[in-house]
């Protein structure tokens, strides 16, 4: 079975793929996450090492129990073969009611099928205060394609 779109990306495909992501970590459903990545896929993310679909799983559970009302953008920054980068931005806010920005930049490899088989994330979080959130839920119809500000 294939999760297309699969490579080699063109910058359509790429941007499909990316969106996607998005979409899908929006959820905040860690089974429906893992599903894009291949049995066996690797991670880094931030100093944490992971491995395969189960450990995908329960490392999301466990992300998103910590970091709540969690709302993600992310933004295509290249693409070429099988390989996808990008950055991406995300606010949360901790159990003492602090929130949080999160900025960060992925590398992404696919297999033949469109599976994720590698991610590597590197992310530094900004304590922000309430009234300086931009990101509130999944991205509207009508902010699709926007690239997200640096600050």
């Amino acid at each position: 079975m294939t999760r297309a779109p699969v490579p080699p990306f063109d910058e359509a495909s790429a941007r499909q793929k990316v969106q996607a992501a998005e979409d899908a970590w929006n959820t905040r459903e860690p089974a429906r996450v893992a599903a894009a990545y291949t049995p066996d896929s690797v991670w880094r993310n931030r100093s944490e090492f992971v491995t395969g679909r189960a450990e995908i799983e329960e490392f999301l559970t466990r992300k998103w129990e910590r970091e709540q009302d969690y709302a993600l953008r992310k933004d295509l920054w290249t693409f070429g073969g099988d390989r996808i980068a990008v950055r991406f931005q995300y606010e949360w806010r901790d159990a003492d009611g602090q929130w949080w920005r999160s900025y960060g930049n992925e590398n992404w490899e696919f297999d033949e099928q469109g599976y994720m088989r590698r991610r590597e994330a590197s992310i530094n979080d900004v304590a922000i205060a309430e009234g300086e959130r931009r990101i509130f839920g999944p991205r509207p119809e009508s902010e699709r394609g926007q690239g997200i500000p640096l600050r």
